[in-house]
């Protein structure tokens, strides 16, 4: 414990560092989990005083894993563009040169009464997409009034599909609310790798997503992540702000 509070945030309204996300409003239910939440990238968005530096190996190996992450995106971004049709770079035009990779590492220990305690409620990211790296279940996505567990996949990495996402592609990428339940019996970790577009970044429906067919679902938005957290912190989904 006393390692970690050399990294604890400071003020309650602080996201970044080590301890639990700022307290929600009240009639909201509270996560049961450890955080330790980073900006990764770009460089001069970074907070060096919450990198750990026990163990040694931690910031050389965080930057490897940063730089693999911009691969992921710029791969990802693009075959996505390519299954619609589009221009191979029109996403990672969207998002920007200066876009945002939040590293999250989220530690979820034993809990007693997983029947009535969550490691973290049903919400839907405000990102243009997250990449998770989960060691067991626990992930969940919502479909049709059901909650379906996430299968895990060894060395896999699960790309989630955020509300900028939605946006972006008229409503044909889809941002799932999900929430992650709690083990009576094995702790969970997992990364999240939040992506998100380049602050001050417009972003909207591409152009080639928009037609008589498939009319446009959203309007342009800007820094809408900040709009994402304020829903968020009230139980609630921001995405119907953003729509047209």
């Amino acid at each position: 414990m006393e390692e970690k509070k050399k990294y604890s945030k400071g003020v309650v309204e602080e996201m970044e560092g080590y301890g639990g996300d700022p307290s929600p409003e009240q009639g909201q239910f509270l996560d049961w989990q450890d955080r330790l939440l980073l900006t990764v990238y770009p460089h001069d968005l970074r907070v060096p005083k919450f990198w750990p530096q026990n163990p040694q190996s931690f910031s050389e190996i965080l930057e490897s894993y940063t730089c693999k992450m911009r691969m992921v995106t710029k791969l990802v971004s693009k075959s996505m563009a390519k299954s619609l049709h589009l221009e191979e770079n029109c996403f990672l035009e969207q998002f920007g040169e200066g876009a945002t990779l939040q590293a999250r590492f989220n530690h979820y220990p034993c809990c007693q009464r997983p029947d009535i305690v969550l490691g973290l409620k049903p919400h839907s990211d405000g990102t243009g997409y997250t990449i998770i790296l989960q060691d067991i279940e626990g992930l969940q996505i919502l479909q049709n009034q059901q909650w379906l567990t996430v299968p895990t996949v060894p060395n896999a990495l699960f790309i989630l599909m955020g509300d900028q996402m939605e946006i972006m592609t008229n409503g044909i990428f889809r941002s799932p609310v999900h929430r992650v339940i709690t083990n009576k019996e094995k702790v969970r970790t997992s990364i999240a790798v939040f992506y998100t577009p380049e602050k001050n970044k417009e972003i909207g429906p591409q152009d080639g997503l928009v037609n008589e067919e498939r009319p446009r679902l959203f309007k342009n938005v800007k820094d809408y992540e900040i709009i994402h957290w304020e829903h968020y912190q009230r139980g609630m989904r921001a995405l119907h702000t953003a729509q047209v």
